[in-house]
């Protein structure tokens, strides 16, 4: 039986219940829709409720490269279950190219033809190879599920958080999941209390909970691939494997009790915004008199009211999408919109008369 959270009238959150009491409260006026940037179904208690009590409520959070998993599970019922699609491949892309126009400026910048040292090299401001900061797409990964963490707290009486640590195999020594680790498990400490555990630990209890595991294609979004994972880690908190032995064998078994049950599934990414910048790259080739003329670059504000990650429903020959906007066009011709999937791929171009917002941006898209 899936649970909607409660949420009590100074907004702490409550032990969520059922949802045939949630409508009787919605019903008689004892409660009212509280929105959320996960768009998940919750309601605030109008009135002061009659305890502040709660049960043991964890979030385990299972970490990667380009996907993470996300489960929250109490004692009874499993609560919530996400699919985090990371931002790791798309801010990658932009250093790489801030970086090859950097490097162009500062070429063009300095006459070669001068000897060495009297060249216009400007002196370093810092030694960037004992620099200790996060590399830019991996502090990107980690403020995503930190930011899901917090929401989630918003919504649930969290106690405890379970996060999986990661351990490189052969001899890298390191791997772009591990980075970061100790960093995030800091920020995560800010919030409540935390344990770790391995992946072959994640693995074993799994299995026992019989949640499936489809290692495929750990890029589907569905509950097989990561958040199942999730929810296994947030069940160590209440089953642990205890060893014993005897004299004539040694064994172990698993102490503790929770179920497992169906619960909602989000798929949750953050929007590829291009931020704001003066001009693209190269002059426009579209008009020959302006060889000087350089089209505008990014932005989030459209002309039309929108703004870029804003949830639209738009209409195309009487058929009707749904997606976030990422940018429009606006020529003596015609006025364009671009809309985008949970993937950030583009799902088309609509006239602004025939968009309709749904939700102001708030930096997340939730499916």
């Amino acid at each position: 039986m899936q649970r909607v959270p409660v949420i009590s009238p100074d907004g702490r959150p409550l032990m969520p219940t059922k949802p045939s009491r949630a409508r009787r409260w919605l019903k008689q006026g004892k409660a009212k829709i509280y929105p959320n940037d996960l768009n998940i179904f919750a309601i605030q208690l109008i009135n002061e409720p009659s305890g502040h009590e709660t049960q043991d409520v964890v979030i385990g959070i299972d970490p990667g490269k380009n996907f993470s998993g996300v489960g929250v599970q109490s004692s009874k019922v499993t609560l919530l279950k996400l699919h985090l699609i990371l931002p790791f491949p798309n801010v990658t892309k932009k250093m790489t190219a801030r970086r090859i126009l950097r490097r162009a400026r500062r070429g063009r910048r300095i006459n070669r033809k001068l000897p060495y040292d009297q060249r216009c090299h400007r002196a370093k401001r810092l030694d960037n190879r004992v620099s200790k900061k996060l590399p830019p797409s991996i502090r990107a990964n980690r403020q995503l599920e930190l930011r899901v963490v917090k929401e989630v707290c918003r919504l649930f009486p969290i106690s405890n958080l379970v996060y999986e640590y990661i351990k490189a195999r052969g001899d890298k020594g390191f791997s772009p999941a591990m980075v970061g680790q100790k960093v995030m498990l800091e920020w995560l400490g800010e919030i409540a209390p935390i344990d770790t555990q391995y992946g072959w630990q994640t693995s074993n209890l799994r299995q026992w909970l019989k949640l499936p595991k489809d290692k495929a294609d750990k890029s589907k979004a569905v509950e097989e691939t990561h958040s199942n994972d999730g929810v296994a880690l947030a069940a160590s908190h209440f089953i642990k494997w205890r060893e014993w032995q005897s004299s004539h064998a040694r064994g172990g078994n698993w102490e503790g009790e929770v179920s497992v049950t169906l619960a909602p599934f989000k798929v949750i990414a953050k929007p590829n915004i291009y931020r704001r910048q003066l001009h693209f790259e190269n002059p426009d080739s579209h008009k020959p008199n302006l060889n000087q003329y350089r089209q505008r670059k990014g932005g989030t504000i459209t002309p039309f009211g929108f703004r870029s990650g804003d949830f639209v429903q738009a209409e195309k020959a009487k058929v009707f999408y749904r997606g976030w906007i990422g940018g429009y066009t606006e020529t003596a011709k015609s006025k364009n919109v671009s809309i985008y999937d949970v993937n950030w791929k583009r799902i088309g171009q609509f006239s602004p008369k025939k968009v309709k917002l749904l939700k102001r941006s708030c930096k997340l898209c939730v499916v």
